[in-house]
């Protein structure tokens, strides 16, 4: 007999997230400097695996996570491009005020991505709720000009790549032994 069940791509998704989002927030908190560990992350964990896990999403026909991995993925890519194409000679940097307002228009898409979690599981509620608030903090920080709300966006983007990487191994882990043990709370999830 064959077996036609799909694996979940979420938590490898969710992991590309959460490990490049703890690794970039080390920096924006202060703790290490950006070096090409965070870019390269960036670029292949929280790049092309997220890419990739949407696209496998699609497959599973899960609209959400195709767009939600699917988009970060290219956020990371992106990031990467900011950081690296002035560096290369490519383009012109991008100032504080446009990267600020960059990260706003990120956090406007994740508010709404936020609304279409309402009905799943809390930690996936509390992934969105966490980088809406992300986005939040370091657009106002660029914007400003304000080095204290971006220390702040810091640790606060270290618990939201912590929630992510929660359940990504939450819904790996229970799955695996076909019970909760790492609870996720609410009704569905991802």
């Amino acid at each position: 007999m064959h077996n036609n069940r799909l694996a979940n791509p979420g938590p490898l998704g969710l992991m590309g997230f959460g490990l490049t989002t703890v690794l970039l927030n080390l920096h924006n908190a202060g703790f290490i400097p950006l070096t090409s560990a965070i870019i390269s992350t960036g670029i292949f964990f929280g790049g092309l695996a997220q890419i990739l896990a949407g696209l496998l999403e699609y497959k599973k026909g899960n609209t959400f996570g195709l767009t939600a991995f699917t988009s970060y993925g290219c956020f990371w890519l992106s990031l990467a491009g900011i950081l690296l194409l002035p560096a290369m000679g490519l383009a012109e940097p991008t100032d504080a005020t446009v990267l600020g307002i960059w990260l706003a228009l990120w956090g406007v898409f994740t508010l709404f991505m936020f609304f279409g979690t309402l009905s799943a599981s809390y930690g996936l509620q509390s992934v969105f709720a966490s980088l809406t608030l992300l986005f939040t903090l370091l657009a106002w920080g660029n914007i400003a000009g304000n080095k204290t709300v971006l220390m702040l966006a810091g640790y606060e983007g270290l618990l939201c790549g912590a929630s992510a990487i929660y359940l990504a191994m939450a819904e790996v882990i229970n799955e695996q032994l076909g019970r909760t043990v790492l609870p996720l709370g609410g009704a569905k999830q991802i």
